[in-house]
This record gives C-alpha cells, sequence and structure tokens, in this order.
C-alpha cells in the first residue's frame, strides 16, 4: 500500500501530487531544495548527483510522511533501483586520473562511487537498521521492482519500505521516483 510519493526531474518536483514551487534547474535544482527544505546536512556538499538526488528525494518524502524522525528502527527497508549505477560519479573519478602528466586521484569524487551510498546515507540520518539495497537494472520495469519489493516483505520485521527509482546521467540529467510503501 503506497502512502507518500516523490518524482524530482531536472525540471519539476511533485511531492504527493502536488507541484513543489522552485527557481532552479539541472543540478542547481537539487542544491535549491536542500537549502529551502533541509539544510541540516552538511555532508550534502560532498555527495554526487545521484546521492544528493536520493537524499533530497528521501528527505522531502519523509517530511510529507510526517512520523517521528531520527529514531532507531528496524522495520524500515530502503531499496533503490536503478540504470546506470554510479556511472555518473565514475566517470567524474575517471577525468582526475585521465592525464598521465597531471595524475592525480581525487578522494573527493571517488567517496561516492557506488550506488549503495545512497542508501547508506539515508538508513544512517534516518536510523533505518532494515534490509538496505540498492539493484541496478535494464529499465525502470515495475514488475522486477514489484518482484523485488516484495521479497523484501518476506522479511518478517520489515514492515515499510522508502524505495524507487533514482537514475543520474550527468549533473543536469537525473530522475528521482520513488515512494513510501507500507505491508498490507
Amino acid at each position: 500500500m503506497m502512502q507518500h510519493t516523490v518524482h524530482i526531474t531536472p525540471e519539476s518536483v511533485v511531492v504527493d501530487g502536488k507541484v513543489l514551487s522552485h527557481q532552479e534547474k539541472g543540478a542547481a535544482l537539487l542544491t535549491e531544495l536542500y537549502r529551502k527544505h533541509i539544510g541540516d546536512y552538511p555532508k550534502f556538499f560532498k555527495m554526487d548527483t545521484l546521492c544528493r538526488l536520493g537524499f533530497v528525494a528521501s528527505e522531502l518524502l519523509l517530511q510529507v510522511e510526517g512520523a517521528e524522525r531520527f529514531v532507531p528502527r528496524e522495520d524500515r527497508a530502503v531499496v533503490f533501483f536503478n540504470r546506470n549505477a554510479s556511472l555518473q560519479a565514475d566517470t567524474t573519478y575517471q577525468a582526475t586520473i585521465q592525464d598521465p602528466e597531471n595524475f592525480y586521484p581525487s578522494p573527493a569524487a571517488f567517496v561516492y562511487t557506488l550506488p549503495n551510498i545512497v542508501t547508506g546515507e539515508i538508513a544512517i540520518r534516518n536510523k533505518y537498521y532494515g534490509e538496505t539495497l540498492f539493484l541496478v537494472i535494464e529499465n525502470n520495469d515495475p514488475n522486477i521492482i514489484s518482484r523485488q519489493l516484495e521479497n523484501t516483505f518476506q522479511d518478517p520485521q520489515t514492515q515499510s519500505i522508502l524505495g524507487g527509482w533514482l537514475d543520474c546521467t550527468d549533473e543536469n540529467h537525473f530522475e528521482a521516483q520513488i515512494f513510501l510503501i507500507f505491508k498490507s
């Protein structure tokens, strides 16, 4: 049973079917949303675009849920899917080592080069101790996603899932289509 949804593209933000006003587009949109609606997690500025997208989308989702935040809970899983894994961050990191004359691997770019960093950041911030999973699949396929969510609910401890589609090809091309779903 789905209760809340957030859909973010480079041009629009929709929370539970209502358009959220904003001025910026692309990467600047995520920063605007962070500053306007969150603002209390400085690690945001160290994150790659995929992680920023998931972080901002989940924060908007959890704010609209209105439940008590930042208390330990083992009954909520975090499960995301995408097509491009962390390709955008990997490409940025590769650029720091490409030139043999100026070879310097950037630790700042490398820190967020795995898609499961997104699930980890969300779980750590919110003290979720349930399942965390990030799967790379070919397309935003509702059947595959639904089957995985059903599998996640097989754990008797899991009562809700914060999950959905988070994909990013570069700083200005991304989509978050996430939700809170509860065991029926």
